[in-house]
């Protein structure tokens, strides 16, 4: 598989993993008693976006190798769902 396939995979992986991990581990203003004048009880306290990156880097990574392993190793595919 041509290496531009394999980034252009693991980039929709990413952006679909981020959304995932964003609540993860998340604190909200109103939860912590620090709401913050002119902004949302909802929004985050302290938001850890190196933390959010890094763990979304990571599944990402994990997802994309099994998805390489299941359909060109095992030869697994759309077409056998």
């Amino acid at each position: 598989m041509p290496i531009y396939s394999m980034l252009a995979v693991y980039f929709i992986i990413w952006w679909l993993t981020l959304f995932i991990v964003l609540p993860l581990g998340l604190r909200t203003q109103a939860e912590e008693n620090e709401i913050v004048p002119g902004s949302v009880e909802s929004a985050p306290a302290r938001f850890r976006a190196v933390r959010v990156f890094l763990m979304t880097t990571v599944l990402a990574a994990i997802i994309q190798l099994a998805w390489y392993i299941l359909s060109v190793k095992l030869g697994y595919g759309l077409d056998a769902i």
